[in-house]
């Protein structure tokens, strides 16, 4: 009896404690499980910005690095890259992909989006880039590449006359025009080349560099960057008489859902950081 009189006691004083506590007291352990769990909830809340880039095929590795890097200057923002021919990236614009930038490897695809150049250039009066937000971010150089330990013996341009197959880019495709206006400058007729089945085509600088690499051609013209980027050897470089200057527009398109992030993203490329990535493969900057 004496047991029980004392288990009743206990059991008393319990809730008489309990009943002495206010309905409304938290305890700390409460208190922190719900500043944690409010965290989460606003962690969770925030906004996740998307943006799309259009970018010349050349630029695919640096760009991915880059973006990647920009993931810890703003976490919230995700980007998803396109990479191409400009000419292909441009058809797909004007065909209404969606895009917030737009990064071409020559200023004609882009002056072909541009509402502000004249008719020569934009004859279809097509509408899609913010004037105010391009730049002339990037340049690169021309390059003649061969296949590992140069089978053929190609050590220049000139020497081009005496291979059997080169890898071009097609005529639409930025590195495939530079490659033509070389090919003009040392007096080469495309025409006959073709005609005596020497020159195969990439429909972007990848096709190019993939067919050198593999050995499948004598030699091809790319981007030095791309060369770079693949390994393979340099044995000549376009003059600035022998071709255009490689310059790389770039612009917030006003198709954009999101364009302050777009222009914020696109002053990212021009900060150092991004611009070390840059020149780490052989862009440079455009003076």
């Amino acid at each position: 009896m004496k047991k029980i009189l004392v288990f009743i006691l206990a059991l008393a004083l319990v809730a008489a404690f309990a009943a002495c506590t206010p309905s409304g007291e938290v305890t700390d352990q409460q208190q922190n499980e719900d500043a944690n769990q409010e965290e989460n909830n606003e962690n969770q809340s925030a906004e996740t910005t998307e943006l799309i880039v259009f970018a010349a095929a050349s630029m695919t590795e640096t760009l991915d690095q880059i973006i990647e890097a920009y993931q810890g200057v703003e976490p919230n923002v995700h980007i998803t890259a396109t990479y191409d021919s400009s000419g292909t990236l441009k058809t797909q614009i004007e065909e209404g992909a969606d895009c917030d930038i737009f990064i071409s490897a020559a200023q004609k695809q882009m002056d072909q989006l541009d509402a502000t150049k004249g008719e020569d250039v934009n004859p279809d009066h097509l509408d899609f880039v913010l004037s105010e937000s391009r730049i002339d971010l990037l340049e690169n150089k021309v390059a003649l590449v061969v296949p590992e330990g140069n089978p053929a013996n190609i050590n220049s341009f000139e020497d081009i006359v005496n291979c059997q197959l080169i890898a071009l880019g097609n005529s639409d495709v930025p590195v495939g025009s530079y490659s033509l206006e070389i090919l003009d400058y040392l007096g080469m007729d495309i025409a006959e080349m073709e005609a005596n089945q020497q020159v195969t085509y990439g429909s972007n600088v990848k096709e190019v560099t993939t067919q050198v690499s593999e050995g499948a051609v004598d030699c091809g013209i790319v981007y030095a960057t791309d060369a770079f980027s693949a390994g393979l050897e340099v044995v000549d470089t376009a003059d600035p008489e022998m071709c255009s200057q490689v310059i790389y527009p770039a612009a917030v398109l006003n198709i954009s859902a999101n364009p302050e992030a777009a222009q914020n993203f696109l002053d990212y490329l021009q900060s150092e950081d991004a611009i070390a990535i840059f020149q780490s493969v052989g862009f440079s900057m455009v003076q």
